[in-house]
């Protein structure tokens, strides 16, 4: 990802390894400052995760990966670790499939930080064979619309719903994105449009509740992340996904989802199953340190949707765009 810093490019990763000391960009800072955070132990990865320093499923993961390796330098006990670790996001399945991943190959005998290098560059790519699939459905001209940020932030490098967008820019496709602000934390305003002003990719940040408005005037396509994808084609993202594939479905607009494979846990039949992180009050009710709800008021603030798969147009994966039936049949036994 291409970040100005002082006024000059630098090519950078949301998260990396520096010398046993894990390193990643505190998304709680973005777009306004740029700061790199390091941590040395899986604790500390632990709460950069709960904490949302780092934030996207897949860079989860990978921080995960990078918090699993840590333990196992420091000589801790890695159940303990990884029980530590999972128990920091309910949602996002790459933080757990990570884990696993980290368990699996140092019991059969790899280097804790070859592991997790090896973890982070097969994700990077990934996203950039999304990048190229997703490509191919975007027509010069296209008006895209997002929601949250799936950018490069999110995934380490690429993005997985900015992956294709980032792909036809650089392919000299003309476009133009409507970044849904995402209440409550606004991930798209600071996030999403910090990642498209270091490219140079004409964009425009709309208010949550007009993303209707928007596509009956003519948006083209919808690309989201996801946190989560059931075997059924049902997924989890952002608070938010739901409302936008209703109202395209409703609209004729095509709506795609885009995730590697860590991302679908196949254990999990159906959308009603996957777990949904309800986070605190204070985001809903204060801003910029000023409560503004009336004292007393309680929120509901749950911080994903499900979206059934009869919305979805295709996934966009590493491996092409499937159909959602496709899942069960094709990615049963895929390893990463």
């Amino acid at each position: 990802m291409r970040i100005m810093i002082d006024g000059h490019p630098r090519d950078m990763r949301a998260v990396w390894c520096d010398e046993g000391t894990v390193r990643m960009l505190d998304q709680r800072l973005l777009p306004h400052r740029v700061e790199v955070v390091g941590l040395v132990d899986h604790r500390q990865v632990a709460k950069a995760i709960r904490d949302m320093t780092v934030r996207g499923a897949p860079a989860i993961g990978v921080a995960a990966a990078y918090g699993m390796m840590l333990a196992a330098n420091r000589g801790e006990d890695l159940q303990v670790a990884a029980k530590e670790l999972k128990a920091t996001r309910p949602t996002a399945f790459d933080l757990f499939f990570a884990v696993d991943h980290m368990l699996s190959e140092m019991e059969a005998g790899a280097d804790p930080t070859d592991a997790a290098e090896a973890y982070a560059d097969t994700i990077v790519k990934r996203c950039q064979l999304i990048g190229e699939h997703g490509e191919r459905l975007i027509r010069d001209g296209a008006r895209i619309m997002t929601h949250c940020n799936a950018g490069a932030l999110a995934t380490v490098d690429y993005g997985t719903a900015l992956a294709p967008i980032r792909e036809a820019w650089r392919k000299g496709k003309k476009l133009f994105v409507y970044v849904s602000e995402t209440r409550p934390r606004l991930q798209g305003m600071k996030l999403t449009s910090f990642e498209l002003m270091n490219e140079g990719i004409p964009h425009a940040v709309v208010p949550d509740g007009a993303s209707g408005h928007f596509m009956r005037e003519g948006v083209d396509l919808v690309i989201v992340g996801a946190d989560r994808i059931a075997a059924n084609g049902d997924f989890a993202n952002k608070i938010g996904t739901y409302e936008k594939a209703v109202l395209a479905n409703e609209l004729g607009v095509p709506f795609y989802t885009a995730a590697p494979l860590s991302t679908f846990d196949l254990s999990i039949e159906r959308g009603e199953d996957i777990p949904i992180e309800y986070r605190g009050e204070e985001e809903v009710t204060v801003v910029d340190g000023v409560r503004l709800a009336p004292y007393g008021c309680k929120a509901l603030n749950p911080g994903f949707d499900v979206t059934p798969r009869r919305y979805l147009s295709g996934i966009i994966t590493e491996r092409g765009v499937l159909k959602p039936e496709e899942i069960i049949m094709g990615l049963r036994g895929e390893r990463l």
